[in-house]
């Protein structure tokens, strides 16, 4: 068995590959039951694994070896060696920030901390695996968009419709769809230089997904924004973009995603403004003279 010593430990990067668990989080749900074993694991003792060599990991698993590696590997890793330097690197970086969970005896000022401190340490872990690369990609898709149509169902309408008026704002022309007949019509309607962008916190609405699967046969770019990097969504998408987010017994991880999901897209509008700054000035400009008659 090889020891992790100190040389191995490298100084946070901000613009570091995202933790190992928030990795193991974001896919557990497309995980194998042996693979689900594995991640248990890790994710209740990660301080206990950095000790344990591949075959003792593998007997506390109730797994094989091959099974480890294979499993390491689908979460980018070489292999069980290489997850637990990068296990060592977090765990020796900072203490684990806690989600800690609202109990009955909980007053309002501490409902309150927990509430916002879950929603703190949501953001600061979706700043992690946030990928450079595909918000240029996406920023670089909407400046160029004929046509930006957003698609959410339940919770995720309300992002959806939020986003679609904020660039509509910097004049590019967005509409938002709920309705499941109404987001096929308009996918089925985009063309090459459009843009469809999905948002799913799971990743697995039905509904959203087959309208970008459409607005992809029509030749447009596909987004999607979602939790689970390996959902139905993203495999009929272009440019992935992903939140990250824990879920307690009373605050589901779409509560917190939602917050996440809202940043992003800020960080997209405020990048395409940037891209279109005297377009986007103007446009800001006008519609505010138009609103100014709807106010007291």
């Amino acid at each position: 068995m090889k020891n992790i010593s100190p040389q191995h430990i490298q100084p946070f990067n901000g613009n570091a590959e995202p933790s190992t668990l928030i990795k193991i989080r974001g896919a557990y749900s497309t995980f194998q039951k042996a693979e689900q074993r594995i991640a248990n694991v890790i994710s209740k003792n990660p301080e206990e694994v950095i000790g344990l060599s591949i075959t003792e990991f593998a007997e506390k698993s109730e797994t094989s070896e091959s099974s480890v590696v294979r499993f390491c590997k689908s979460i980018g890793y070489r292999g069980y060696y290489e997850l637990k330097i990068s296990l060592a690197r977090e765990l020796v970086v900072s203490p684990q920030q806690i989600y800690e969970e609202i109990g009955l005896k909980d007053d309002l000022a501490t409902v309150k901390h927990k509430v916002f401190q879950s929603t703190i340490l949501a953001l600061q872990e979706t700043i992690k695996i946030l990928n450079d690369r595909e918000l240029e990609k996406a920023v670089e898709a909407i400046c160029q968009a004929g046509l930006l149509a957003f698609y959410g169902m339940a919770a995720s309408a309300a992002v959806a419709l939020d986003s679609s008026h904020k660039f509509l704002r910097i004049n590019i022309r967005s509409v938002s769809y709920s309705d499941s007949h109404m987001q096929a019509i308009s996918a089925s309607l985009l063309r090459e230089g459009d843009v469809a962008f999905g948002i799913s916190h799971s990743g697995s609405s039905k509904d959203v997904v087959d309208a970008l699967r459409i607005a992809r046969q029509s030749g447009a770019t596909t987004i999607c924004l979602t939790h689970h990097t390996k959902s139905p969504i993203t495999k009929v998408a272009d440019i992935k973009l992903f939140t990250a987010a824990r879920e307690t017994a009373l605050r589901s991880d779409a509560m917190t995603s939602r917050i996440a999901e809202l940043s992003i897209l800020d960080v997209l509008y405020v990048g395409v403004a940037l891209r279109r700054y005297e377009v986007s000035l103007k446009s800001i400009e006008r519609t505010k003279e138009a609103l100014a008659e709807k106010k007291y």
